[in-house]
């Protein structure tokens, strides 16, 4: 079995099903037994759910004993998957990786699936746990007061990025098939990059954040992370689609591409193809978490933009230069130009500001998600005795000049303010960026997924303890513009690098097809070797 199941991909599971090589409970058993096995050293599966996977294996296994020839299997069916602690799924502790949603007695318990795990249930897929991640999705590195630490799987001492480190570790490491991340600035590209796995950043509005515990949720977004564009294709396929829960969503049949997805993931797709490198991130220039608001002054702002500053290290910049010859060999051109999204993009895109409306994606999360004790923060306060911390009530503001004042929270919906803080900014942003594809010919933009290498954690960084690897990618959030990330080879030390690759609205098809392509001209991942033995023996 494992020959059979390390690095197996949807389709090659799928023919394993209907030759009757293995059922579902035999499968499933052998992702558990790798759990047990390696979770104790790379922390990654934060609840395992192994009663609820089991009892889905065996009714899967009966469906389809009882349909015989006849029987019809979803897109998913069979496939063990992760979902991401934030990810609320009926009757388990959405821990959002925070402690506080822990307490005994007053555990975040869901009431109801999130809206994407419903469908991925409908599709066949088997949750065998749920991944840990930082407190609130609020770092780039992945140690929760929930669970600890999770390690990198290419080298436990080494951060798999966060927030979702540990979805990625996961599905690098073989003990699912592939599970959701989250990003709100970076979440699911970052961590793809650290573990040589594909991240998929939709459109946003694409795929519903229904009954998933914001961290902000005008920047939030979900998508697949798997071992290859193919399954991220599937996934994706099967999470896309409208939602009354998620007003983004409406417009998404209009808007989207026609799938399934898979259809767009051809080999040739790459050539004739142009691709921009954005010129902010090659500088290094900030873009402040949340943004700045409209009130500050250009000087506040150049301030809070140059506290955000992340130099892109050279080593990165080598490993991004080498990755580049896969697209061109592949029939891409890549073109550089300083006019190619400058620093004057990266201060238009930093006037995106939403941390007046942090609030509001808290309270909607509960009111529709939380337990039947607390619907609210002031009821969480009331039955706990304690408030929510300010990162999921007013914003992060660690970057924020001394002097900032609290930043009063307000409804966009409804706050005078929100034109001038969120909407023309937005509208302004995604004009640029369009307009630099249009005047040079361009089909979308290329570039680093992190400014550096992943960080040795058991070392000091700079003088402290390290905050994960960075990224200068949250601008794409703040857009909301399809990205994805591919494997795109290895640092001198067998560390992955990824590559990032973005494109215009709603072409999530077509830029499936690009990491495709580039996947198959390249084939840069390999699979980690994992250790039974790790820096303690129980690795916190």
């Amino acid at each position: 079995m494992s020959r059979d199941l390390l690095e197996v991909t949807i389709p090659e599971l799928e023919q394993m099903y209907s030759s009757h090589k293995y059922t579902v409970t035999e499968v499933v058993q052998w992702y558990l037994a790798r759990i047990a096995k390696y979770n104790g050293i790379y922390r990654a599966v934060q609840t395992v759910d192994s009663e609820g996977a089991l009892a889905t294996a065996t009714r899967e296994d009966a469906e389809a004993a009882a349909g015989g020839s006849a029987y019809q299997r979803g897109p998913m069916w069979g496939v063990p998957i992760v979902t991401k602690a934030n990810t609320s799924i009926k009757g388990l502790i959405t821990t959002d990786g925070w402690k506080g949603y822990m307490i005994p007695g007053h555990e975040l318990v869901a009431p109801k699936d999130a809206t994407i795990v419903a469908k991925l249930r409908a599709a066949g897929a088997v949750i065998v746990g749920q991944t840990n991640m930082p407190d609130f999705a609020a770092s780039d590195t992945n140690r929760s007061t929930a669970y600890g630490r999770t390690g990198n799987a290419y080298d436990v001492r080494f951060s798999p990025g966060g927030s979702s480190g540990g979805t990625v570790t996961v599905v690098t490491a073989n003990l699912a098939v592939l599970g959701n991340g989250t990003d709100t600035g970076n979440s699911i590209r970052m961590p793809a990059a650290t573990s040589s796995v594909v991240g998929v950043f939709p459109t946003r509005g694409l795929v519903s954040i229904a009954g998933i515990a914001p961290l902000d949720w005008l920047l939030d977004n979900t998508g697949p992370i798997a071992r290859d564009v193919t399954d991220a294709a599937v996934a994706l396929d099967v999470m896309a689609g409208p939602d009354p829960l998620d007003a983004r969503t409406a417009d998404s049949v209009a808007m989207a591409e026609r799938g399934p997805y898979t259809a767009y993931l051809k080999a040739d797709t790459l050539k004739g193809k142009r691709f921009g490198v954005p010129e902010f991130i090659l500088q290094g220039a900030g873009v402040p978490f949340q943004g700045i608001p409209a009130e500050d002054s250009a000087s506040t702002a150049a301030a809070y933009r140059a506290a955000a500053r992340t130099p892109l290290r050279p080593e990165t910049r080598e490993a991004f230069m080498k990755a580049l010859e896969g697209l061109r060999a592949a029939g891409a051109t890549v073109v550089f130009d300083d006019s190619i999204l400058p620093d004057s993009f990266a201060e238009t895109v930093s006037r995106v500001y939403t941390m007046p409306y942090v609030r509001e994606g808290t309270e909607k999360f509960l009111a529709e998600y939380g337990p039947a004790q607390y619907h609210s923060s002031a009821e969480y306060e009331k039955a706990t005795g304690s408030p929510l911390p300010a990162t999921i009530m007013r914003g992060e503001e660690a970057d924020a000049p001394k002097d900032r004042h609290r930043v009063a929270q307000a409804m966009v919906e409804t706050d005078p303010q929100a034109e001038a803080n969120y909407l023309v900014p937005r509208r302004r942003a995604l004009a640029a960026y369009n307009n630099a594809l249009d005047r040079l010919h361009l089909d979308g933009f290329v570039y680093p997924a992190i400014q550096m290498p992943p960080p040795d954690e058991t070392m000091p960084q700079d003088g402290q303890i390290s905050t994960g690897p960075h990224s200068d990618t949250s601008w794409v959030n703040m857009i909301g513009v399809p990205a994805v990330v591919v494997p795109g080879g290895f640092y001198t030390d067998g560390l992955p690098f990824g590559l990032e690759i973005s494109a215009r609205p709603w072409k999530d098809g077509e830029l499936l097809g690009w990491a495709y392509a580039y996947e198959q001209a390249t084939r840069h991942r390999r699979p980690p070797v994992l250790v039974e033995k790790g820096l303690l023996p129980d690795a916190r």
